[in-house]
């Protein structure tokens, strides 16, 4: 029997080393290496690798035809849009989010509409069928779809090659082991290994495999990075368990963009799509009170609008506190030092802080110009218009400066009803003021002109 021994893995890049380090050699992370007890892989073990994956052989790339290429519509058009336009044949798509959040929800209600045109796999290794039975019978899923409770990847990938299923669903990867491998589950051989024949097997039998992984308390998928690298699309879950809306994101897609994103609405019966997400955002908005302003951001190629709160006040203390949600605190902290030096607004003395309403997070530049006015307001306590819109990048000199895909952001807010529409003055330059309606363009070419002028209005 094989001598097993402790040593330290990489769960960023999987590096291997008998002693720990601070600083992974491999890929420079900082405490990344967590001690598991492996041994030297055993004949059984690499018959049992070798017997779970297929193995394909060359061809010429003009032999090579994609006029078969396939996507199943999951029914659900906010999945279908983050996915490129469906589930690919063939393909092996990992989806992360919070305990609770809905992942199995979502994957339950893909078999619900698919159960009835193709036959689907669904493998739990967390839940029992009546589990599994009793959402079910929630969501109201009445189709034939197959559920099978194992953990152990061999038997798993044998049912697949006996049944052949058109979908297959695991639940979650961190549960599946591979007993040739002296590991437990979840740790970074298992993951990896344990991934590594899925994609081999959806693959060679063009059966496209949906793996559900969990999330530590950093927010990233548990298990070694390389799992990431390994899938061809990576969906997370993003939103708070204590209000019913939830973001998922593409952050990795080899079939489509990774700009999309698709909102829903948990409910009693599932998730349901919400078609309008800005009129999500803004329902129940504050009227007439100040460090309250709406932004208009980009995710991919939809234009959201979402209300961004600031509130500085006086601080207790000797030093005063700062906090962002939804918005990077870091970048907050840099809008700030701008306001201070280039518009002679100082916060030095005030505890700050910066939310983005509805759980939405707002990751793209062109809310600087919001941000920044909804501080200023707060801090002078003047109300901005309620039909007032701002978009802009902030540079270090306090210049706005231009952001993309102006024309979009402005038609929607003119969509929704806003009236005013500050703006960065090299985006008006190329702009026509009569597609817009009655909307109102003012270009602003710094942030103490766009303070002068919102807190005129």
């Amino acid at each position: 029997m094989a001598k097993s021994k402790s040593a330290y893995i990489c769960s960023e890049c999987g590096y291997e080393s008998p002693k720990w380090y601070g600083k992974c050699p491999g890929c420079g992370e900082w405490n990344t290496m967590n001690e598991e007890m492996v041994a030297p892989v055993s004949k059984s073990a690499e018959a049992a690798i070798k017997r779970n994956t297929s193995y394909s052989t060359p061809l010429r790339l003009q032999e090579i035809t994609t006029a078969d290429e396939f996507r199943y519509k999951t029914g659900i058009g906010e999945l279908d849009n983050v996915l490129g336009g469906g589930i690919v044949k063939g393909s092996l798509v990992l989806i992360g989010g919070d305990p609770g959040i809905g992942k199995s929800t979502i994957l339950l209600q893909v078999c619900k509409n698919l159960g009835d045109k193709i036959n689907i796999l669904y493998v739990s290794g967390e839940e029992s069928r009546r589990q599994i039975k009793l959402r079910a019978d929630r969501l109201g899923v009445e189709n034939e779809m197959l559920v099978m409770t194992e953990t152990d990847i061999e038997i798993i990938t044998e049912q697949i090659k006996t049944i052949r299923p058109e979908l297959v669903i695991i639940d979650s990867i961190q549960t599946m082991n591979l007993t040739s491998l002296n590991s437990s589950p979840g740790s970074v051989t298992q993951v990896r290994e344990c991934t590594n024949v899925l994609m081999r097997i959806a693959k060679a039998l063009e059966i496209p495999v949906i793996v559900v992984g969990h999330v530590n308390k950093d927010g990233a998928i548990a298990g070694p990075k390389v799992l990431e690298h390994i899938v061809d699309a990576v969906l997370y879950f993003e939103g708070d368990r204590q209000l019913t809306y939830r973001i998922l994101r593409a952050v990795k897609n080899r079939f489509g963009s990774t700009n999309e994103i698709g909102v829903f609405e948990m409910t009693y019966k599932g998730l349901e799509e919400v078609v309008n997400p800005s009129l999500m955002l803004l329902s129940g908005r504050p009227r007439g009170v100040s460090g309250t302003c709406v932004a208009c951001t980009m995710e991919g190629s939809r234009p959201i609008l979402a209300e961004v709160q600031a509130l500085a006040t006086n601080s207790g203390y000797g030093t005063a506190r700062r906090m962002a949600t939804g918005f990077d605190y870091n970048r907050m902290n840099l809008l700030i030092a701008v306001l201070e030096k280039k518009g002679g607004f100082y916060f030095a003395g005030a505890d700050t802080y910066v939310n983005v309403v509805g759980g939405f997070k707002l990751d793209e530049r062109a809310v600087d110009l919001c941000v920044a006015l909804s501080l200023v307001s707060s801090l002078k306590d003047f109300p901005i218009p309620d039909d007032v819109i701002a978009f802009g990048e902030i540079g270090l000199a306090g210049e706005i400066r231009s952001v993309s895909q102006a024309e979009k952001r402005i038609n929607e807010a003119s969509r929704l009803g806003f009236k005013k529409c500050l703006l960065p003055y090299f985006n008006l330059k190329n702009l026509s003021k009569e597609n817009f309606g009655d909307i109102e363009l003012i270009a602003v070419r710094s942030v103490r002109e766009a303070v002068k002028i919102i807190s005129s209005k």
